[in-house]
């Protein structure tokens, strides 16, 4: 993974300080001075005499008053920078004025959304029938807006060159966090990459209602502000409430993700309740009932009691316990918890006899619905109970005593079994099989009802667990209570207990849409990375269980389902006899008429809505008009790339998959790639309560503690969650967060996506990326100002074959570095992607191509190198930044945009221009491989010279050993030269006996050896002693290593970890002792 710049040391050059400081004044006192203070006055005394004299020389200026009192800190100069041009939305941004000293995200990223928004470049594009060398595009590429009939050429479109991805539409419950900006991040810039390939791109953004989600923080809101709830408003003002919640946050949405420089097109933009997708739910729902693949039963739901709705088994988290927890409940006071993790035995009287038989379970509660006990029909210890009825001790019910060897263990607890079909699914089970009674003991507030008796009717569940224990143990039919470890179902969304409950409602059959889905995935209709996550999908998919899609809420859609209610008659409307559907109420009263004929009756709208998921299993068809059959939908579908979090595979892509296949007969795209989920530096889920949910616009701009502290006050948390989030954003980002920008939030968090399932975040690590972004600002405006005032480029980027031997390694370099990102990008490796272009700018670019031509392009070099090398750079520049673009699109549009064009390139915005690949005009391996031996030679001579402290005035000698390397050095010998730094001479010899006396060398192959000459620059009787000296001291350590290891009971009294770190110690101070005796014996060769 590419290592940003240190956060703590600026890429940029240093500002200016102020060489002066006010000598500081000698404390008077009656005391004789000691030893060292005199030495320290004759130090200041001789200081402020040079500073004396410097002053009379005119090269001080006179201290201002109040100065010399004590020292001043240095201040950085403060350097004037040009004043940025605003300019109105959508126009071309001015760049008249000069580039800035260093990089300003801020305004650096204004202008160019709008510009390119106005410029139509984010809708699909026909390619150029002319394409150019710069360019796939006319300068005013031919758009295809949506569903346009007559002024396009619907046939130009190569499906084969069409690239779409179908966003996933954020929840409009709040603001994105940086997990969206992640996933849109790398949605983009596949888009963009595939744009400058020529592909006619398309990105369809989008939202989504959320019907559970928006629905619980609009009546959290209503709450907090009005003390209201949805019921007090009556459903249809409610609904305004949560359409204009809707409108603010699809607003604070849609801002971000113009922010983050998405590409998307805003003229398709889609929401899952607008007409036109209610539409495709409506007719989905109609169809797949007619099909016989939904339909309606009274079945067990999970039922969340704060939500007051069914979910999903995907919408429920296990929580894991290990004994005996207490815990807090939704709804109950915050100081009253309630026992878990623990298995509570009680005994059954048996009717007609004083025996006893004995249960247990983990939810006493539940024995008020209980309507049966089993037992093994090979247990002997019941034998004789086979058929008998236990007597329940609160209610007069009789419980018979059933056998069933699926659901008993005889080895488990004592063997007998309560069964409460109508609250627990395994028991359901066996109600089924055994025809048993199905009692619901719970209504959907939590309270228990009549059916569990009158002294616990109304109770609330979990008050009612605990009055039963209370009233067992006052009959004498408790037993015991012991800890059980256990996992205990939980609402995703609110925390609450799940409880199992009898419910009608309408369900998927999903068997046969998952068997279709994994037999096309085989087929290689789909592909699924990274193949852990293919690997789950297979799995679920095998074991998948109907879905049940109905949803009591208010805001969603609306089941196109209607109760045909007769006249006088008695009606069961828990069957779907009294059902019909409709695409709309109409369709429905005809179709009840002819299912009814000559009955009197009304319809009546299920009054349940339908899951979320159920209307986004739609969205990569339904956004391209379907049912209808559109021109998008004929050109866009099915698209390409469907990019997501592992997380909602099955929750949304499954479905996708399923329904996409039965509705259209098409994989609805061809690939899914998972994206790895964010946490934060401590590697914990994001959570507002936790205080470490991130809004990518607080990371672009910056943001001050406070503000932090100020958005979790402005949303729904209590007053305890607030304070806690408050600890942990002052515990993470005590300073606030840093303005970082766009281009380094993208490009960070591109570089975390790795394979693994998590990405633990640091802010710090996107501020490095600034640093980067600023590199790449610095490098661009020094090599524009090595472009005299009239440069123009070549009028093709082809090489003229005059490239000296830097500039062909340079372009070998571009070469190489356009095929790996290229090759990454295909692969999904964006972590590699960023690595390569990372180094390509910052190690090949900035480090050595740059420095390397400064004296070639100086004024006074000859025109012929100047001119090429200057043709080169320009290449280098455009190349990079282009291959940068789809991770970076404002730094690089930017910097782009202010380098000058070839002739005959009309390319308006670097979006748009080719996007750079492997060149084979470009290939130039063997100057490749000379220049890399002449660097690492240029290696190993800084390395020795940093080694002897020198760094100026170097004399460097090179051996070349075959006379075509000795002339290829000749002929880069100004760019070698400059690369080594403090190099006075650099000279290339062919024969050993040109290497003057006093030299330390380095063989770097068999055809280099790199020389430092060291004779009359260092002085060798000091430095032997100071290497003698040196190596004394690490041989004493040594000894005393080796004494302590060799001692009686080292092995047995030092524990393994320490005994390794001391062997390696040792072993690391031998590697010294032997290098510093190299070195003296080099040293006594120099005084020979």
């Amino acid at each position: 993974m590419t290592a940003p710049p240190n956060s703590s040391a600026p890429l940029a050059a240093p500002a200016t300080t102020d060489p002066t400081a006010a000598p500081s004044t000698t404390p008077t006192t009656t005391e004789q001075p000691t030893k060292s203070a005199l030495k320290k006055m004759e130090k200041e005394a001789a200081l402020a005499a040079k500073k004396a004299l410097k002053k009379a020389q005119g090269l001080v200026p006179p201290p201002k008053a109040g100065e010399g009192k004590k020292k001043e800190k240095k201040v950085a100069a403060v350097v004037e920078e040009p004043p940025f041009i605003e300019v109105p939305a959508g126009h071309f941004k001015d760049l008249s004025n000069p580039m800035a000293s260093g990089y300003n995200p801020t305004d650096v990223e204004k202008s160019w959304y709008t510009w390119w928004q106005a410029s139509s470049y984010f809708i699909p594009a026909l390619p150029s029938k002319n394409p150019t060398e710069f360019s796939h595009f006319d300068p005013e590429p031919a758009a295809v807006p949506r569903d346009a009939q007559g002024e396009v050429d619907w046939d130009r479109i190569d499906k084969e060159r069409t690239f779409v991805i179908p966003a996933p539409p954020p929840n409009v419950t709040g603001s994105l966090h940086i997990g969206h900006a992640l996933a849109f991040g790398l949605q983009d810039t596949l888009i963009r990459w595939h744009r400058m390939k020529g592909f006619t791109t398309l990105f369809v953004p989008g939202y989504d209602h959320a019907g559970i989600s928006t629905q619980s923080v609009v009546e959290k809101r209503l709450m907090k502000t009005d003390g209201l709830t949805r019921h007090d408003l009556g459903r249809e003002k409610f609904l305004e409430k949560c359409m204009a919640w809707k409108e603010e946050y699809q607003t604070r949405i849609t801002n971000q993700i113009c922010r983050l420089g998405v590409s998307c097109d805003w003229d398709r933009v889609a929401f899952t309740m607008n007409p036109a997708l209610s539409t495709a739910v409506a007719e989905t729902f109609v169809k797949l009932h007619d099909d016989g693949i939904i339909y309606r039963a009274n079945r067990l739901v999970n039922w969340c009691v704060a939500m007051n709705t069914t979910l999903s088994n995907l919408e429920v988290d296990q929580k894991n316990l290990t004994g005996r927890t207490l815990l807090n409940v939704p709804g109950y006071p915050l100081n009253e918890k309630f026992e878990f993790g623990v298995i509570t035995s009680f005994a059954y009287p048996l009717e007609g006899s004083d025996e006893k038989i004995i249960i247990a379970t983990t939810r006493p509660e539940t024995m008020l619905g209980d309507t049966a006990i089993a037992v093994h029909p090979d247990d002997e210890r019941y034998k004789h109970l086979h058929g008998k009825f236990a007597l329940h001790p609160f209610l007069p019910r009789r419980i018979p005593i059933i056998t069933d060897s699926i659901a008993v263990d005889m080895s488990f607890g004592t063997g007998a079994v309560k069964m409460t079909p109508a609250h627990d699914p395994n028991d359901y089970e066996v109600g089924m099989r055994h025809k048993l009674e199905f009692i619901n003991i719970l209504n959907d507030d939590g309270t228990l009802n009549a059916a569990a008796g009158k002294e616990f009717e109304g109770m609330k569940r979990f008050h009612a667990r605990v009055e039963v224990i209370r009233r067992l143990k006052e009959l004498g039919l408790y037993v015991g209570a012991e800890d059980n470890p256990m996992a205990i179902p939980v609402c995703a969304k609110s925390g609450d207990v799940i409880e199992s409950v009898m419910k009608p409602q309408w369900w998927v059959s999903c068997k046969g849409l998952a068997d279709e889905a994994i037999k096309r995935t085989r087929a290689g209709e789909l592909k699924i990375r990274p193949q852990t996550s293919e690997n789950e999908w297979y799995r679920w998919l095998e074991s998948i269980n109907d879905w049940c899609i109905s949803r009591q809420l208010w805001w969603g859609h609306r089941a196109p389902a209607y109760f045909v209610k007769m006249e006088g008659k008695e009606q069961d409307r828990l069957s779907g006899e009294f059902w019909v559907v409709g695409r709309d109420q109409a369709e429905a009263q005809k179709r009840a008429e002819e299912k009814f004929p000559d009955q009197a009756f009304v319809l009546e709208q299920d009054e349940d809505v339908l899951d979320t998921w159920f209307s986004s299993g739609l969205w990569p068809f339904s956004i391209q008009g379907w049912p209808q059959q559109t021109p998008d939908l004929q050109h866009f579908y099915p698209a390409n790339v469907l990019e997501t979090g592992w997380d909602i595979l099955f929750f949304w892509v499954a479905r996708m998959v399923m329904l996409g296949i039965k509705l259209t007969d098409k994989v609805p795209f061809s690939e899914v790639f998972c994206h790895a989920m964010i946490r934060d530096a401590h590697g914990r889920k994001m959570s507002k309560s936790l205080g470490n949910v991130i809004d990518p616009i607080d990371v672009i701009e910056g943001a001050k503690l406070e503000a932090l502290h100020a958005q979790l006050r402005a949303g729904n948390l209590v007053e305890r969650e607030i304070e806690l989030a408050e600890k942990g954003q002052k515990k993470d980002f005590p300073n606030g967060i840093p303005q970082c920008g766009t281009d380094a939030l993208r490009f960070a968090l591109a570089n975390y996506s790795a394979a693994g399932r998590d990405i633990n975040l640091e802010i710090l690590r996107v501020e490095g990326y600034r640093k980067f972004c600023n590199k790449l600002w610095n490098a661009t405006k020094f090599a524009i100002s090595k472009f005299d005032a009239d440069y123009v480029p070549l009028a093709s980027e082809k090489p003229t074959g005059n490239e000296s031997l830097v500039e062909k390694w340079i372009l070998q370099k571009l070469n190489t570095a356009a095929a790996n990102v290229n090759a990454n990008f295909g692969d999904r490796n964006f972590m590699k992607a960023t690595d390569d272009v990372y180094s390509f700018w910052l190690y090949e670019v900035c480090d050595v191509y740059i420095e390397a031509i400064k004296d070639i392009t100086a004024p006074d070099a000859p025109l012929e190198a100047r001119r090429s090398a200057q043709h080169t750079l320009y290449t280098v520049l455009d190349n990079g930044l282009r291959l940068l673009h789809p991770i970076m699109p404002f730094v690089t549009e930017e910097l782009w945009q202010r380098l000058p064009r070839r002739p005959t390139d009309q390319t308006k915005s670097i979006m748009l221009a080719r996007y750079p690949v492997q060149e084979e005009n470009r290939n130039f391996a063997d100057a490749e491989k000379d220049f890399d031996l002449a660097f690492n030679a240029i290696r190993s001579v800084r390395s020795v010279a940093t080694g002897y402290n020198l760094n100026s005035k170097l004399q460097v000698i090179f051996h070349a050993r075959t006379p075509a390397l000795a002339e290829t050095l000749r002929s880069a010998e100004k760019a070698l030269r400059v690369l080594i730094k403090g190099c006075d001479v650099l000279t290339i010899v062919e024969s050993e006996s040109e290497i003057p006396v006093g030299c330390v060398g380095e063989n770097i192959s068999n055809d280099l050896a790199a020389h430092l000459l060291l004779k009359g620059v260092v002085n060798v009787d000091q430095e032997i002693a100071k290497a003698e000296k040196k190596k004394a001291f690490q041989e004493a350590a040594a000894e005393k290593l080796r004494q302590g290891m060799q001692a009686p009971g080292y092995e047995e009294k030092k524990p393994l970890q320490v005994r390794e770190k001391e062997s390696q110690k040792l072993a690391d101070l031998e590697v010294e002792i032997t290098s510093l005796a190299t070195s003296i014996e080099g040293f006594l060769k120099l005084k020979d």
